[in-house]
């Protein structure tokens, strides 16, 4: 989504520098006496002879008859009557923007358009074939926009004789093969270069040092391989630079400290290794900063707390360990921490107190010890904490976390126990998960007042008795796990519960592992609450009766698990054939009779330990 919303931004910026070219460029033209050059022509009306679907016309003022300068759209010429500008881009519109396409390939000849400053056919959606090289004659481009089609082929070493180059956009295409280093030597002028989203592959090319004009540089999303080249470091205007998923290796270059300018550094989802340079300090200008799902290691460098305007820290899923740095709590522009999935150990420095603009603290998945620091109370902008899989040794949740207004609160194992605290009965928490905890007592009836509740996970704890019937007030809750514990009763309090349509309807239920009992009612299916439901897991239970036919009614349900209960009768046909269905299992219980056709594909072990159920995929049925 943020991509997405990316995409349009460009756009729009994009378009903003077009209407201002244009609007010079058309000026002139309107005042040129010279008609349009016929070599320019024939070279656009090779371009769109070319063109095998144009559903938009956004070629349909182009005619032999007419002047391509004065009545062809996209088109605008000089005073002599060259044309500088062809911008026939599948997104256009003023007030609003108008989702076009075109089909074809790119015409060689469009090379013959000599004065040609400005080319953007982006966002066609279906242009083919190659670049062709013939384009590294266009000596006088300076904005080339090809990106958003299905351009196949590598990218032409041509290109490097475009001098007067300052934008260069091929992404999201098809393009394959190595970049060529002499592109990246001559084209000094170069001020932004999107390659995202192709197949491109091999190393960055060290000459990349040789653009010394350029803010920003996209790879995102290709297969380049091989390390970050230390020349990077010679690029000091830059200020965007996206090298995530890919297949980088190798430590982070000690010389991305000299780049002052840079404002977002993305290198997520490589094999980065080695540790984080203490040149970061020098990223003065730093607000975002991912280098998640890589695998670096050693500790954060204390010189992290140089980053005056950093907004976002994203570091999980590698293998940093040491402490975390008290300079973290230098950094008071800072919104969001993901340091999750690492080797942290240590405590959770008390200057995290001081990042009064926090909104997302996730630790999760360390080797981080307790107590808490008091001073994380102050953090009153903060919405998510996740402090779950430390050995924090909370045993309670402490009393000032009343004082946060957290929406997201999560503390899976990190050694809870007791009763839940009633101070929850209060709070707005959206998401609750305290699973894999020795949590105990019965679930306390003003659970039924925590009505912003959407996510709740009790699991692998040890609650028990029946569920209160104040827990129907979750009329907002989606998503239900509580798995493992001792919890009896019957389910209609769960799921029979009160929901705020369009919201509230479950998504998912897990009640395994539990002692709940009674038969299930013949009508379940039809409750409200469940027609959205995709997963349905009662299994290891103490159910008895029939499994309802209603249930067939649950048409987006792809899992439902009911093995290991007391469960008897046959298989109804309208569940077996649930058409999302992908996991099934009901061994374990006392069905019986033939197991409906069906076309999912299910094991047999899913029917297994019923003695009085035959046919496909078990034995097949005795007949009488």
């Amino acid at each position: 989504m943020t991509k997405v919303l990316n995409h349009i931004c460009t756009w729009c910026q994009r378009r903003a520098l077009l209407l201002m070219f244009s609007f010079f460029l058309f000026s002139a033209s309107f005042l040129a006496s010279d008609a349009c050059h016929p070599a320019d022509k024939a070279a656009l009306l090779d371009f769109k002879n070319k063109i095998t679907s144009d559903p938009s016309k956004l070629l349909h003022t182009w005619t032999p008859t007419t002047d391509c300068c004065k009545s062809w759209q996209g088109i605008a010429c000089d005073t002599s009557g060259r044309v500088v500008n062809v911008s026939r881009s599948g997104l256009t519109g003023d007030d609003f923007i108008l989702d076009t396409s075109m089909s074809g390939t790119l015409s060689p000849l469009l090379a013959n358009i000599s004065y040609l400053q400005l080319l953007d056919l982006s966002n066609l959606k279906d242009l083919q074939g190659h670049i062709p090289p013939e384009f590294g004659k266009l000596s006088r481009l300076t904005l080339l926009f090809l990106d958003s089609n299905k351009i196949t082929g590598s990218i032409p070493v041509a290109l490097r004789y475009l001098y007067k180059l300052k934008k260069l956009y091929l992404s999201d295409n098809q393009l394959s093969g190595t970049v060529p280093s002499p592109i990246f030597e001559s084209l000094t002028l170069l001020s932004e270069l999107g390659l995202s989203g192709n197949r491109l592959s091999g190393p960055i090319p060290s000459s990349i040092g040789k653009l010394v004009s350029l803010t920003k540089l996209d790879i995102f999303q290709n297969s380049f391989s091989g390390s970050i080249p230390e020349s990077l470091g010679n690029l000091k205007d830059l200020e965007y630079v996206d090298f995530s998923y890919n297949q980088l290796t190798g430590k982070i270059p000690e010389s991305i400290g000299g780049l002052s300018n840079l404002v977002l550094l993305y290198a997520n989802h490589n094999q980065l290794s080695g540790s984080i340079p203490p040149s970061i300090s020098g990223l003065y200008s730093l607000q975002f900063c991912r280098l998640s799902d890589n695998t670096l290691t050693g500790s954060i460098p204390a010189s992290i707390g140089n980053l005056r305007n950093i907004q976002r820290l994203i570091f999980e899923n590698n293998r940093l360990t040491g402490k975390l740095p008290a300079t973290i709590g230098h950094l008071a522009g800072l919104t969001d921490i993901f340091f999750s999935n690492n080797i942290f150990t240590g405590k959770i420095p008390s200057s995290f107190g001081n990042l009064r603009n926090l909104q997302t603290l996730d630790l999760s998945r360390n080797q981080l010890s307790g107590p808490i620091p008091p001073q994380v109370a102050q953090l009153q902008r903060l919405q998510s904490l996740d402090l779950s899989f430390n050995p924090l040794g909370l045993v309670s949740i402490p009393n000032w976390f009343q004082e946060l207004k957290v929406f997201r609160l999560l503390l899976a194992k990190t050694g809870l126990q007791g009763q839940l605290p009633q101070w929850l009965a209060s709070s707005s928490l959206s998401t609750l998960d305290l699973s894999d905890n020795a949590l105990t007592g019965k679930l306390p009836n003003w659970i039924g007042n925590m009505t912003n509740l959407s996510y709740l996970n009790l699991s692998k704890n040890a609650f028990h008795s029946s569920i209160p019937e104040e827990f129907k007030n979750l009329s907002l809750l989606m998503d239900l796990d509580l798995h493992s514990n001792k919890f009896s009763g019957g389910l209609k309090t769960i799921l029979s519960k009160h929901f705020q349509d369009p919201l509230g309807r479950y998504n998912s239920i897990d009640l395994s592992y539990n002692l709940f009992g009674g038969s299930m009612e013949e009508a379940i299916g039809g409750e409200p609450s469940l027609a959205s439901l995709v997963i349905l897991i009662l299994s290891h239970n103490r159910l008895e009766g029939s499994i309802p036919k209603s249930l067939g009614k649950l048409s987006g349900l792809m899992t439902l698990l009911l093995s290991h209960n007391y469960l008897s009768g046959e298989i109804p046909e309208e569940v077996l054939n649930l058409k999302s269905l992908q996991d099934f299992d009901v061994a374990g219980n006392k069905l019986s009779g033939r197991i409906p056709a069906h076309n999912a594909t299910i094991p047999k072990t899913a029917f297994l330990g019923n003695p009085g159920l035959c046919g496909a995929p078990l034995p097949p049925c005795k007949h009488s």
